[in-house]
């Protein structure tokens, strides 16, 4: 029998997870490759010299810091972005200022923040959208999660699927700032994204219920990590 054919109308529904990959590439020009946040003094240091050390230190800082903080935010602004609360936005949105303990991981979320919003104010593929560029642009200093859940909400991407997609793009950067820094071979950064990735699914869903009062930023040893990175003699990174 002749194989069925394909309606071209069954694509329709996947510009979201178009926009997504978009959004989650190494391609988009946010400067998100130029941070390690700590990875780097680590590796100076000397506790990050090996692939397992590498999978150790990135999978905590998943599973402490991203998933218990940054994830469930971003999921609470995709959520405001979506019902038009942009108040909530803002709030939540300045809690995530304050919650960078170091001047480099500050600047590097205001930087990658300021990059993706003048992005999207260029690109007819969101600025066209009734009302999202002056949304966005009403929100004073805005996070890289905060520009970046607004693109997702308003491209009308799954929340879930977001929330995916962004720590994936996270780990993604981490594992090649690993790559580079050991240093480790391209199959040891592959080994890694897949044994990373494979723990992001049941960390988006906890982090999609997580009431705020018990979303955690202690992470002591990244703070250290930060801080010392600032006045590290060499660095291929900016933080």
């Amino acid at each position: 029998m002749p194989a069925a054919v394909v309606p071209l109308t069954a694509g329709a529904g996947l510009l979201p997870l178009v926009r997504l990959l978009q959004l989650a590439s190494p391609a988009l020009p946010v400067g998100a490759y130029t941070y390690s946040q700590g990875l780097e003094w680590a590796v100076e240091s000397g506790a990050v010299r090996t692939e397992a050390d590498a999978a150790a230190w990135i999978g905590d800082l998943l599973q402490w810091s991203l998933a218990r903080f940054e994830a469930p935010l971003l999921a609470s602004q995709f959520a405001a972005w979506t019902a038009g609360d942009d108040a909530e936005v803002a709030r939540l949105n300045d809690d995530f200022l304050a919650s960078r303990e170091t001047a480099e991981l500050r600047a590097e979320t205001v930087q990658m923040g300021w990059s993706l919003v003048r992005l999207l104010s260029e690109l007819d593929a969101f600025a066209a959208l009734p009302g999202w560029r002056a949304r966005l642009l009403a929100i004073d200093t805005p996070c890289f999660p905060c520009a970046w859940s607004a693109a997702a909400a308003a491209w009308q991407v799954p929340g879930d699927q977001a929330l995916a997609a962004y720590l994936w793009a996270w780990a993604e950067n981490q594992v090649m700032a690993a790559v580079k820094a050991v240093p480790l071979g391209q199959s040891a950064g592959q080994r890694l994204l897949a044994a990373i990735g494979q723990r992001i699914p049941p960390l988006v869903e906890a982090a999609c219920s997580l009431p705020e009062a018990q979303w955690s930023n202690y992470t002591p040893g990244l703070a250290i990590a930060s801080s010392r990175h600032e006045t590290q003699y060499t660095r291929l990174f900016r933080s």
